[in-house]
């Protein structure tokens, strides 16, 4: 059957995106994480290993839903609920269902559902993410270390409504990595933790920014970190949403945020709560 001539003008632009998009990759990419520090960059490399044979190829153009985006962008703060089950700096946190848990959330009133799908430090698995996005309505986030093409091309397949992209990764490739992304149809979760990662950031053209209260590097968290670099992008003039991230466990520890930013990602203190949605209701009230 021979195609129309609107049809296969469709198909070369669509073909012709893809390829600018990985001539920037195969330029820029992969990340330098050599140039990663400490716990972030051993993680990273693992990474980097574990995807060294995949292929680069992102497919086809994917319809952006920007499901994720929308929910975060109401009048209240919005709570996106981590299923997270250890992490690096507590080793092991709770042994849980994701499926379960992210019901639990959903019914403690989150936006949206995070899933970590690293295997070694954070107890995570593909499964876990189909587990979630088979449970609930919620728009949900990838959140692993992608370092790679093929992480973004899962979780499009998977049907994960958006990705983690982190800056003291990625660094001068969030842009192309945030092309690719939005390529797929997916919201990108840009993860900064400090100025010149918030430069980036904003460079990048993201149209929602992170800022991770906890240095990767050391682990070690700062709550001041978010209210400080969330009122500098609202300076910069930056119109997007805004999350807080980490080390939130109580309600007067997010006041400030309320005023300030569009979401708060809490993992730790609610996975390891043994009151999922309760947990969750508590800590958002104001």
């Amino acid at each position: 059957m021979r195609l129309p001539r609107s049809a296969l003008s469709v198909i070369r632009v669509l073909c012709g995106a893809a390829a600018r998009i990985l001539r920037r990759v195969n330029g820029l990419l992969s990340p330098d994480l050599s140039r990663v520090p400490g716990v972030l960059g051993r993680i990273a490399q693992e990474r980097a290993g574990d995807y060294r044979e995949a292929s680069p190829d992102l497919g086809p153009a994917r319809p952006a839903a920007r499901r994720f985006e929308a929910v975060l962008n109401g009048p209240a703060l919005a709570l996106i609920a981590e299923v997270k089950r250890a992490s690096p700096s507590q080793g092991a946190i709770a042994p849980l269902d994701p499926a379960v848990a992210a019901r639990a959330y959903e019914m403690g009133g989150a936006a949206a559902i995070s899933v970590l799908t690293e295997p070694r430090h954070f107890d995570g698995n593909p499964q876990a993410l189909h587990d979630v996005i088979g449970a609930v309505t919620l728009p949900v986030l990838r959140k692993d270390f992608v370092v790679h093409p093929a992480m973004l091309r899962e979780a499009a397949e998977w049907n994960a409504s958006a990705a983690l992209l982190m800056v003291s990764v990625l660094g001068e490739a969030t842009g192309a990595y945030l092309e690719m992304a939005h390529h797929l149809g997916l919201d990108a979760l840009v993860e900064v933790h400090d100025e010149a990662e918030l430069e980036v950031a904003l460079e990048s053209g993201a149209r929602i920014i992170g800022v991770n209260n906890r240095d990767l590097k050391t682990l070690e968290i700062d709550l001041a970190v978010s209210p400080r670099l969330i009122r500098q992008a609202r300076k910069r003039g930056f119109a997007g949403l805004l999350v807080a991230e980490s080390g939130y466990r109580t309600p007067q520890e997010i006041a400030e945020i309320r005023r300030l930013a569009d979401a708060v990602l809490v993992g730790s203190s609610l996975a390891g709560s043994g009151d999922l949605g309760a947990a969750a209701r508590q800590l958002m009230t104001p």
